[in-house]
């Protein structure tokens, strides 16, 4: 029987690469991690950016259909946080937030080869069981 676990990457990049990805997400100067991105039908979305429209969206739609907006603004009104969530890049794979196990041990694989020398600093795994993760505020 498979498993119904699935997983998320992120990476966490210099701020440098982060400035470079955010305006080109096609990553167009970057041919290395743009080849690994589209060998597996990946794409990047920064983080603070996710956060952002998220707030947005609340404040046009009425922030109580968002249960996590209050945090998510704080969140992106602190300055260490800001920061932090900037450098922060979540994959999507053919426009999914989550994926299998092989998916993400493939791209995984890949990036982890761009460590360092293409301003990767970090490659992080998440997985959909919630014991463990950090849960967001009640």
């Amino acid at each position: 029987m498979p498993s119904s676990l699935q997983f998320q990457l992120r990476i966490t990049a210099s701020a440098e690469l982060a400035a470079s990805l955010r305006l080109d997400p096609s990553c167009a100067a970057h041919p290395a991690l743009r080849a690994i991105l589209q060998t597996h039908q990946a794409t990047l979305r920064c983080q603070f950016d996710a956060f952002a429209d998220y707030v947005s969206e609340a404040e046009k739609m009425g922030t109580g259909n968002y249960p996590l907006y209050e945090w998510t603004r704080q969140t992106i009104e602190n300055p260490e946080k800001k920061a932090k969530y900037l450098q922060s890049f979540t994959l999507y794979v053919n426009g999914d937030e989550v994926y299998d196990k092989d998916v993400a041990d493939a791209l995984e694989a890949g990036l982890s080869k761009l460590i360092d020398t293409n301003g990767i600093l970090r490659v992080s795994r998440y997985d959909t069981k919630s014991e463990n993760n950090p849960q967001p505020p009640a």
